[in-house]
């Protein structure tokens, strides 16, 4: 009996290692390797990951540091475009202001003149008048 068993165990021990040897060939082997590979592929996508993460954060501070320095520039520009403006506006004011100055003393000299003419008029034409008073008293 015991031959008759290992009869049947023998056989069917040597196809069973026959059949691991050709599945772990065929099937395990590259089944791990593919998982390996697999494996291997997802940790360097996932390092390019973290490194691009590290790029984008550099380019964002480098975008933000152009954006404050066009800020900044714009704000320079801007001061000295206000300050440019004021210095202008106060010379124009002063030339008007040396304008106007200068046309109120022509006025007032003209009106000078033409006072002094009135009066050498009305001086000049004073005794007619007293004779024209003179006339309307004594018509009175």
């Amino acid at each position: 009996m015991l031959d008759m068993y290992l009869e049947l165990i023998l056989p069917t021990a040597a196809i069973f290692l026959t059949l691991l040897f050709i599945l772990n060939k065929i099937l395990y082997r590259p089944l791990l390797d593919f998982m390996d590979n697999r494996n291997a592929l997802i940790k360097k996508d996932l390092d390019n990951a973290a490194g691009n993460s590290a790029d984008t954060n550099v380019y964002y501070e480098e975008a933000n540091k152009i954006i404050l320095d066009a800020k900044n520039k714009a704000a320079r520009e801007r001061a000295d475009i206000l300050a440019k403006a004021k210095i202008d506006s106060e010379d124009k004011i002063k030339e008007r202001k040396n304008r106007l100055e200068t046309e109120y003393i022509d006025f007032t000299k003209t009106l000078e003149k033409e006072k002094k003419e009135l009066k050498n008029a009305l001086t000049s034409q004073l005794p007619l008048y007293k004779e024209a008073i003179k006339a309307k008293l004594s018509k009175i």
